[in-house]
């Protein structure tokens, strides 16, 4: 278990990469006996000097929520983030040259909140709690390195986490729809980059239903004594692998009848 120094140090050391643009070492290695609970604290301390520095919060993401992406991290749980206010960009807009590391995008559900979600949440509070579902992408991008060049050693969940769950931005698609309208497992997108294919998936992929990806975030969340908040957006997990946009890139993620959303990288 991390000292309070050792995770303020940490989460010091993650605002600054993310401010220089510039990824650090891996925290599983400076900390071989890292936790989960230390990671989610390394995440926690992050957001009290965002609020501090005027960050307002939008809401969460999950990830993680895939067997493959499990499996790829030899894990059996998904992860949890914070959505700043600065994340939020518009549909059909330009992500400025310079403004992330190595940023991909993911293809995802959002829920967007009308009434806040205790940690003991059940798949019907979460619906009645959720005003309305809408297609959105996800920017992710990472402060610290995918892999150690020296050991080889990949990121593991504890860097993941504490490095705000690789998040770094939010898209949100125009089209609302009413939750319990639809069978979320059969919503998918089809995704282009640059006019090509690249991915394609449903949310059944997310962990069967995305309606249970906000119930496992609202129990997680209880479990550090937060909880989801009216008005918030919660992105429910990507049902597309990662998809890496080098500077030029232009997504489009097609969602059907469900609706559409795009995004272009200088």
């Amino acid at each position: 278990m991390l000292s309070a120094e050792e995770i303020e140090r940490a989460a010091a050391d993650l605002l600054e990469a993310e401010r220089a643009r510039r990824q650090i070492g891996l925290l599983s290695l400076r900390h071989p006996g890292i936790t989960l609970d230390d990671a989610y604290a390394i995440q926690t301390a992050q957001i009290a000097r965002k609020l501090a520095e005027g960050r307002r919060v939008l809401g969460w993401k999950i990830g993680l929520t895939s067997k493959a992406m499990q499996a790829a991290l030899g894990i059996d749980t998904p992860d949890s983030g914070i959505l700043y206010d600065d994340m939020d960009f518009q549909n059909g807009g330009v992500v400025p040259a310079g403004r992330f590391i190595q940023p991909r995008i993911e293809a995802e559900i959002a829920f967007i909140m009308k009434a806040p979600l205790s940690g003991d949440a059940t798949r019907e509070q979460v619906l009645a709690a959720t005003g309305a579902v809408a297609p959105a992408l996800e920017i992710l991008d990472t402060r610290i390195l995918r892999s150690d060049p020296a050991t080889g050693q990949s990121r593991r969940i504890f860097d993941t986490v504490a490095d705000n769950a690789a998040n770094a931005g939010i898209v949100l698609g125009a089209e609302r729809h009413a939750p319990e309208s639809l069978d979320l497992r059969w919503v998918g997108a089809i995704v282009t980059r640059d006019a090509e294919v690249v991915a394609t998936g449903l949310g059944a992929a997310v962990l069967n239903d995305p309606v249970t990806s906000l119930v496992w975030l609202a129990r997680r969340m209880g479990q550090y004594g937060q909880r989801i908040e009216a008005g918030q957006v919660v992105l429910s997990g990507s049902f597309i692998g990662p998809v890496e946009c080098p500077p030029g890139t232009e997504i489009h993620a097609d969602f059907g009848s469900f609706g559409a959303v795009s995004l272009s990288f200088e």
